[in-house]
C-alpha cells in the first residue's frame, strides 16, 4: 500500500494519505510547539502598547520566580519602570494566553480523536484570538448529550435537512415522503420534516456567524428584567426595588447586577435577559433563508425554533455570565482599593496604649499594651447599664493610666463605643491622654482565630479582641494582615463575586502594601513576614525561629543562615526587610544589598562614610547621577538609592490625625434633615461612599452627592478613613438607612 505525505498551506497541519479513496484519509495531528515567552511578549506588547523588550524582560523575571513588588521596585531598567498595576496586568494577560493555548490543545485532540479534523479547521483553531471564538469553533464538535438533532440523525433524516437547505422550488412533502419509515419512528412526512428542522435548528445554533451577530445584538439592545417570585413579597422585601425592574443590560451598573443575581440565588427574584425576538430571527434568516420557496419556509421555521429554543437561552446565559464577570471585576477592584487604603491608614506609632472593647451587659474589656504592642495587663470595667459602676470604673482607669504611663486610649467603635469614649474624655487624668475611636471590624474574627490562640493561649477572645483594637491603632497594616481580608468589612458584594479571583486580588493587595511600607525584621509578626516578597508562611516561620534562637538579626546577610532561605528568596525579600540599629546603616533602608557597593561609591565621592550621608537632604543636588550609571544599573535605580539615603526607610503612609464625633448625636433617632456633621469614610463602593457619623449606622453619600460636579468614580473625591463634613438628606429609622450629601454649599 502506497503512502504519501501532503503538506497543506496551513501552519503546522498535514495529512497522511493511505489508499485512493477519501475514506482512507487519516489526519495526523502534528506536534505543535507551545508559545515561548518572546511570542507572548510580542502579543502583550501590541495589546497594551508597551515596549516589547520591557514586556519580555518582565515575563522572564516573573517566570524565574520574581515577585511583582520586587520587579517593580528593583528592576526598573528592565521593565521600563512599569508600576505594580501594569506588571500585574501583563502577568494576567500572560496567564490568559497560556490558558487559551492549553484549551486549543485540548480541542485539537478532541476533534482529531473524533476523526473530524481538517487542515482548514486546524488553522481556525490555531488562529483563534479569544477563548470565546475558540469555543464557537469547537461547538459543532463538542461532545453533547442526545439532542433532538441527534435523534433525527439517528433516524436518517440528515439528507432531508440538506435538501431543505438547498431551498429549491420542489415540494418538501414529496422530498420528505422518501424518508417515512415507521420502523425508525418516522410515521409520516410531518415527523420527517420536523426531524429535519431539528437538525437545521442545531446547525443554526452552532453557526459562528449567527452567534457572533446575535452576540452583538445582545450587547447593544438586551434588557435585564426582574420580578418578584410568587409569594416572596414579604420574605424578599430587601429587594422590593427590583420587584418590577428593567433596564438596558449594557448600562446596568455592577452593583445592580450583583444585587439582582443575589436575589435570584435566594429565589426571591426572577431575572431574565431578553432581546426582541423578531430582530434576533431576522439576523439568522439573512444567513439561512434565501427565497420564498416552500423549502425556504421550512428553513425559516427551523431558524425561529433555533432562536427560541437553543440560541436565546444559550446567549442569555452567556450574557449573564459575561456581565457578572464584569461586575465581579468592578466589585473586586473596589474591594482591593478600599483594602489598600485601610492597610495604608496612618499609624499612630509607638505609644503606650490602653485599649477598650466596649460593651453594656458584659462590661468593657481593657488591656494595656507597651510601645511594641506587648500585652502588659488586662481587666474589665462595668461603667454602663445594667451595672452602672461608673465611679469604680473611673478610678480603675485613672490608676492604670498613671501606673503604666498610658499615652492613648483606644476605644472600639462597636456597641457602647460612643458612651465609653465620652466616659474617657470626661476623666481628669494626671497626664495628657488622647482618646481615639478605632474601627473594630474584623477584631472578633481575629480573636477567635488560630493566630490569636497561638499568640495568646492563656487569654479568652475578649482580651484578644481588645489587643487587636489597640494594635491596629498603633499600626493598622501590621495588625490587619492577621485577619482574612474578606472579614475586614470594606467590600461590595464580596460574597457574590468569584471567590478565587477575589482572594488572589486581595492577597496581591496585601503583599503590595506590606512591601511598600517595609517590615522590621526583628519585631514583625509571622503573618506580616509571610507577605514579604519571596518569603511566604514557611520561611516566615523559620525566620521567627532563627530570631528567637539567636536574639534577633544584626544584618541582612544573616537571612542566608535561616533554614531553607536560599539565594533567590534573599534576593526577593532583603530590600523589603529593615533592621534598625544593625551592623550596616543601609539595612534600615530600602536600598537592596545588591546596591550597597553603589551607595558606598556615592559616599566615597563625597568624602564621607555611608553613615555620614544618610539623612542628608541635599544628596541629589550634590551627586552627578550619570557618574554611577552602569550597563546593569540605570538612572532609575541610582535615583531610588539617593532618595533612600536622603530619607531611609521612608514610610509612604500619611501622618495620624485625631477625630471626634458630635457629642450630642448618639443614635439614628437623634438625626434630622439638614443637620451638618463630621464623619469618617468607612467604605467606598461603585455607587458612593459610606460615612460613619457616630450613630452605629453608616450613612450613604450617593455618587451624585459627592461633589458639585459629575463624579464617575468615588475615589476621585474620597478615600477610606478620610474625615469629611456631610449634611443629612433623609433618615429612614425603620429600615436604618441614612442618606447624606457632601454638597454643602448648594441645595442637594
Amino acid at each position: 500500500m502506497e503512502s504519501l505525505i501532503l503538506f497543506s498551506l496551513f501552519k503546522y497541519s498535514f495529512y497522511i494519505l493511505t489508499g485512493k479513496s477519501k475514506k482512507d484519509r487519516i489526519f495526523v495531528l502534528p506536534k505543535i510547539p507551545p508559545m515561548d515567552i518572546a511570542t507572548y511578549a510580542q502579543v502583550i506588547a501590541n495589546e497594551l502598547q508597551l515596549e516589547y523588550q520591557h514586556v519580555r524582560n518582565t515575563l522572564t523575571l516573573l517566570s524565574e520566580g520574581a515577585t511583582i513588588p520586587f520587579v517593580a521596585r528593583y528592576r526598573k531598567e528592565k521593565t521600563g519602570a512599569m508600576d505594580e498595576e501594569v506588571i500585574a496586568h501583563v502577568l494576567k494577560r500572560w496567564q490568559q494566553l497560556e490558558a487559551l493555548d492549553k484549551r486549543k490543545e485540548v480541542i485539537r485532540n478532541s476533534v482529531t480523536e473524533q476523526g473530524k479534523m481538517t487542515p482548514e479547521l486546524l488553522n481556525l483553531i490555531n488562529e483563534a484570538p479569544t477563548l470565546q471564538e475558540l469555543e464557537d469553533i469547537y461547538l459543532p464538535y463538542k461532545p453533547k448529550r442526545r439532542t433532538k438533532a441527534t435523534i433525527a440523525r439517528e433516524k436518517g433524516l440528515e439528507p432531508l435537512a440538506n435538501q431543505l437547505l438547498q431551498q429549491d422550488y420542489t415540494d418538501p412533502e414529496t422530498a420528505a415522503a422518501r424518508f417515512v419509515n415507521p420502523s425508525k419512528d418516522v410515521a409520516d412526512t410531518a415527523v420527517a420534516l420536523a426531524g429535519a428542522r431539528d437538525i437545521i435548528a442545531e446547525m443554526v445554533s452552532e453557526d459562528i456567524r449567527v452567534r457572533d451577530r446575535l452576540r452583538r445584538l445582545y450587547h447593544k439592545t438586551a434588557v435585564i428584567t426582574s420580578a418578584v417570585a410568587k409569594d416572596k413579597e414579604e420574605e424578599g422585601k430587601t429587594y422590593r426595588l427590583y420587584f418590577d425592574w428593567n433596564e438596558p443590560l449594557a448600562k446596568a451598573p455592577s452593583h445592580r447586577i450583583l444585587a439582582l443575581l443575589r436575589g435570584f440565588e435566594e429565589e426571591v427574584l426572577k431575572v431574565k435577559i431578553e432581546v426582541e425576538d423578531e430582530a434576533a430571527v431576522q439576523i439568522a434568516e439573512r444567513i439561512y433563508v434565501r427565497n420564498n420557496s416552500p423549502k425556504a419556509k421550512q428553513v425559516a421555521l427551523a431558524v425561529a425554533d433555533s432562536i427560541k429554543r437553543l440560541l436565546a437561552p444559550s446567549l442569555s446565559n452567556e450574557m449573564l455570565s459575561y456581565y457578572k464577570e464584569k461586575a465581579d471585576e468592578v466589585a473586586i477592584r473596589v474591594f482591593a482599593g478600599n483594602l489598600r487604603q485601610l492597610l495604608l491608614s496612618p499609624p499612630l506609632g509607638s505609644k503606650r496604649i490602653l485599649a477598650l472593647d466596649p460593651g453594656f451587659r458584659t462590661g468593657c474589656k481593657l488591656v494595656i499594651l507597651n510601645e511594641n504592642g506587648m500585652l502588659l495587663h488586662n481587666d474589665t470595667i462595668y461603667p454602663h447599664p445594667p451595672h452602672h459602676e461608673v465611679k469604680q470604673s473611673v478610678q480603675k482607669l485613672k490608676s492604670l493610666v498613671h501606673a503604666y504611663k498610658v499615652d492613648v486610649v483606644a476605644v472600639g467603635n462597636g456597641t457602647a463605643g460612643r458612651e465609653t469614649e465620652d466616659l474617657i474624655k470626661g476623666i481628669p487624668f494626671d497626664r495628657d491622654v488622647m482618646a481615639v475611636m478605632v474601627n473594630e471590624s474584623g477584631a472578633s474574627v481575629y480573636s477567635a482565630s488560630k493566630v490569636a490562640r497561638d499568640e495568646f493561649p492563656d487569654y479568652d477572645v475578649t482580651v484578644r479582641g481588645a489587643v487587636s483594637i489597640g494594635r491596629r491603632l498603633m499600626d493598622p497594616l501590621a495588625e490587619l494582615v492577621k485577619i482574612d481580608p474578606k472579614s475586614i468589612g470594606v467590600g461590595q458584594y464580596q460574597h457574590d463575586v468569584d471567590q478565587k479571583a477575589l482572594q488572589e486580588s486581595l492577597v496581591m493587595t496585601v503583599e503590595s502594601c506590606v512591601n511598600a511600607v517595609g517590615v522590621e525584621l526583628n519585631t514583625a509578626s509571622e503573618q506580616l513576614l509571610s507577605y514579604v516578597s519571596g518569603l511566604g508562611p514557611q520561611l516566615a516561620s523559620n525566620i521567627i525561629q532563627f530570631r528567637t534562637k539567636n536574639g534577633g538579626f544584626k544584618n541582612r546577610r544573616q537571612l542566608l543562615e535561616v533554614s531553607r532561605l536560599g539565594g533567590k528568596a534573599f534576593e526577593q525579600s532583603a530590600g523589603f526587610l529593615r533592621i534598625q540599629g544593625g551592623d550596616n546603616p543601609l539595612d534600615a533602608s530600602a536600598v537592596h544589598p545588591e546596591s550597597y557597593a553603589i551607595a558606598e561609591r556615592i559616599a566615597a565621592s563625597l568624602g564621607e562614610s555611608v553613615a555620614g550621608i544618610i539623612g542628608r537632604k541635599d544628596l541629589r543636588k550634590n551627586v552627578q547621577i550619570d557618574d554611577f550609571v552602569t550597563p546593569e544599573t540605570g538612572i532609575e535605580t541610582i535615583t531610588d538609592i539617593l532618595q533612600e539615603l536622603e530619607k531611609p526607610g521612608r514610610d509612604p503612609r500619611k501622618q495620624f490625625e485625631m477625630f471626634s464625633f458630635a457629642k450630642d448625636i448618639r443614635s439614628i433617632n437623634d438625626l434630622h434633615e439638614g443637620m451638618v456633621l463630621d464623619g469618617v469614610v468607612t467604605n467606598i463602593t461603585a455607587f458612593g461612599a459610606f460615612v460613619d457619623i457616630g450613630v452605629h449606622q453608616d450613612g450613604l453619600v450617593h455618587l451624585s452627592q459627592l461633589a458639585d460636579r459629575f463624579v464617575r468614580d468615588p475615589n476621585e473625591v474620597v478615600r477610606l478613613n478620610q474625615h469629611v463634613k456631610v449634611k443629612v438628606l433623609q433618615v429612614d429609622v425603620e429600615r436604618k438607612r441614612i442618606n447624606l450629601t457632601m454638597k454643602l454649599g448648594s441645595e442637594a
